[in-house]
């Protein structure tokens, strides 16, 4: 989110297929100062379409085969939203998602892929696995293959909808790796294909149809040829002509289809919903609206639905995108007719194909392939390191922002974006002027008997997801208050957004607070107030009260001997966020991440006041030990931990052996002269974990011993999965050296 150039541009991509994944790879080797990028895509990483049958056959690993979104928006410097888009609304120029709020745009581009036309056939849609959205046909054909790896002597039956490439390849590719499970077992697998028309594969030469067919049948799949399904049951197959057939699983690989909301929302489409595109792959009815891949039809020059066209477009959309946004003339593109296609057959071969040409099968085709297809991957895993943005030359034509209070944002900005904030209207007596009134500050009433407690929390993002950062942003300020056993009451925000035209910083604050809105209204706090101004990268913060009874609060001062000693959350933040600063970082890493920072810490806090807690903290800035420490010393205290039990984010230590951790961890690490047994421990992996500095961290309690397994199990009912019981507290025999570690 660093901004050296004023924002003036939105460029926002929906999906990231192929052409996508190239366009952002090309935009990070020349970035356009001003414009803002945002990826809006269901999962962090995309499959390569070239190399799916071969992870289906058993020869790539997901991680092969999937490029890493994550890593390709940082390097390209774009915000990733991870959301479904569910429609366009083209006359406001917004991008409407399934869970989060509308995404501002200049310009749209669509690189979506297509769907299996499944709606048409009974059935289809509950008891078949479509081949897209790719990712869950892998995780299902995943689950199948461990089920069959534990039950090999079980028979086998699997049906294969649709005989075109796709269909053909995935059942040589899943008959191959079946096989090999099967080897050593006399388990009988029954494989059989649908198809209506009378040859396979009707887009390919001849030679190329009558081979692959020739290799079915070679390899005993059954072909059931002019069939059309008529209807899906649970392990049926029910064909027009009469024809039913008993099966296991049932794939489905039929013509591509495109998502109804496209046409929905205005755009040109043709017959089957696909965008109708120009020669400069821009909408034919809205010039502001591109698309690319399969959901793209190029009106002049119509192609079939393959991967290897939405890889050639991948350059030509990027470079009429850039043209576009710099409002110069579009570069027509005219894709080729003939394309060479190598379909491989499962077996670590492959055959040829070329307009009327066709070779194969062959070891040494498959060879090629493979090498064509790693080759392809290895540009978004060798990522080229870019000079920083300081160093961009570049005109600046807009005027030097100011400082003071001159740098915060406009009022009629401010007014508009709370005007769309969605706060729900709760009750709040206690509230006597917030956000509704124009006062200079906002006025709480503290009710008798009870104490307040204040904090604050400020810090520059982490992710490029503003909505997302206000969320974490949010769990990490209300975390102080739940710490100590109070009830938020009220908040204030404090903002500083990148420099940029005044709706597109309307836009950056819309999403924060909607995010931080989110989180607060699920605690019942209002936002009723705040502060923003304008500078080089996003921060925000909040400033939260909360209320307690005195006689309630938990204090780090309560540890007591015999207790036991809980963690709710794994650690591994600071590392993770630091790897992704040097693109070290797996998207999978994130997300798991991610997760963690987005789960609040309020019913946790209750279910510790529940089950008899009698201190408590959370782990944020200054680690596991750092935290810990500081129990132990207002306690007077010592505590024994179990290092293996401490909970770990996944990446974390693979991170840390790289050497990867956060800036402020050398300061954290002076608390390791309070470890009695320091030289036994240091050496182990998860050592300089207990210093890494957490956002959004987890809670650490201490409760009776009687109660502490009843605490643990109704944790992980709530939903904090990698809570654990990490230690106990005893009697202090030297304050000097209060923390053994058992290994």
């Amino acid at each position: 989110m660093q901004a050296s150039h004023p924002i003036v541009k939105d460029l926002v991509l929906i999906g990231g297929g192929h052409s996508h994944a190239i366009a952002l790879r090309m935009f990070g080797m020349n970035p356009l100062p001003g414009v803002r990028i945002t990826l809006i895509t269901e999962a962090s990483d995309t499959p390569y379409s070239g190399m799916l049958p071969g992870h289906v056959a058993g020869f790539y690993s997901r991680e092969e085969c999937h490029i890493d979104l994550r890593r390709l928006a940082q390097f390209a410097q774009a915000q990733l939203y991870i959301d479904q888009a569910i429609k366009l609304d083209l006359e406001n120029k917004q991008v409407i998602c399934a869970q989060r709020p509308p995404v501002a745009f200049d310009i749209v581009s669509l690189d979506i892929g297509s769907t299996p036309a499944t709606i048409s056939v009974p059935g289809a849609t509950e008891y078949a696995i479509a081949a897209k959205p790719i990712s869950q046909l892998l995780a299902q054909w995943n689950q199948f293959v461990e089920n069959v790896k534990q039950n090999p002597q079980q028979p086998i039956r699997i049906g294969v909808v649709g005989g075109g490439a796709g269909g053909v390849e995935l059942t040589l590719s899943l008959q191959s790796h079946l096989h090999r499970i099967l080897a050593q077992h006399s388990s009988h697998l029954e494989i059989h294909l649908f198809h209506r028309d009378t040859e396979l594969m009707p887009s390919y030469n001849k030679w190329v149809r009558r081979c692959l067919q020739h290799i079915l049948q070679q390899r005993k799949v059954q072909l059931h040829l002019q069939e059309t399904v008529s209807e899906v049951q649970l392990h049926k197959v029910i064909c027009e002509s009469g024809l039913k057939v008993e099966c296991d699983r049932i794939f489905w690989v039929t013509q591509a289809s495109a998502p109804k909301w496209l046409r929905e929302s205005g755009l040109a489409t043709d017959a089957a919903g696909f965008v109708q595109v120009n020669d400069n792959l821009q909408s034919i009815s809205h010039p502001d609206v591109f698309a690319a891949g399969d959901v793209a039809t190029m009106v002049a020059h119509p192609r079939p639905k393959a991967g290897v066209f939405a890889v050639r477009q991948g350059k030509p959309l990027f470079e009429n995108l850039q043209r576009s946004l710099q409002e110069k003339p579009l570069k027509p593109y005219k894709p080729q007719k003939q394309y060479l296609s190598l379909i491989g057959t499962g077996n670590g071969k492959a055959i040829a194909a070329r307009g009327a040409f066709g070779f194969g099968p062959s070891q040494l085709l498959w060879r090629w392939k493979d090498w064509i297809d790693r080759r392809f991957m290895q540009r978004f895993d060798d990522l080229p390191e870019m000079e920083s943005e300081d160093t961009l030359s570049s005109p600046h034509p807009y005027p030097m922002r100011c400082a003071g209070c001159g740098s915060k944002v406009g009022s009629t900005v401010l007014a508009r974006v709370l005007q769309r904030i969605e706060q729900p209207l709760v009750n709040h007596q206690d509230i006597l002027i917030g956000l509704d009134a124009p006062d200079d500050a906002a006025v709480v009433q503290v009710p008798a008997n009870l104490a307040m407690v204040h904090t604050i929390d400020y810090f520059r993002a982490l992710i490029n997801d503003p909505y997302l950062f206000g969320q974490i942003s949010a769990n990490h300020c209300l975390s102080d208050i739940f710490a100590m056993g109070a009830v938020p009451q009220s908040a204030l925000a404090i903002a500083t957004l990148p420099y940029a035209l005044e709706t597109k910083v309307a836009e950056t604050l819309f999403q924060l607070l909607s995010g931080a809105v989110k989180v607060l209204a699920e605690a019942n706090t209002p936002l009723v107030g705040g502060h923003t101004t304008e500078g080089a990268e996003l921060a925000f913060g909040l400033s939260c009260n909360g209320l307690v009874h005195p006689d309630k609060l938990l204090r780090k001062s309560g540890m007591q001997p015999g207790q036991v000693i809980i963690l709710t959350k794994a650690l591994g933040t600071g590392t993770l966020f630091a790897a992704q600063m040097r693109q070290k970082a797996k998207g999978k890493w994130l997300d798991s991440a991610i997760a963690s920072m987005l789960l609040s810490n309020a019913a946790a806090a209750t279910c510790f006041l529940e089950h008899g807690a009698t201190a408590c903290t959370d782990i944020t800035g200054f680690g596991l030990l750092g935290h810990l420490i500081e129990m132990v010393q207002a306690s007077g205290v010592a505590v024994e931990l179990q290092l293996s039990a401490i909970p770990v984010l996944d990446g974390a230590i693979a991170t840390t052996q790289q050497g990867i951790v956060s800036s402020l961890h050398p300061e954290n690490m002076r608390v390791s002269r309070y470890i009695s047994n320091l030289n036994q421990v240091e050496t182990h992996p998860c050592y300089p974990l207990l210093f890494d500095p957490q956002t959004s961290g987890g809670l650490l309690a201490t409760l009776p011993h009687q109660t502490a397994n009843d605490c643990l199990a109704a944790l992980r009912q709530l939903g904090y999965s990698d809570c654990q019981i990490i230690g106990v507290v005893k009697t202090s025999a030297q304050q000097s050296n209060p923390v053994t570690f058992i290994l």
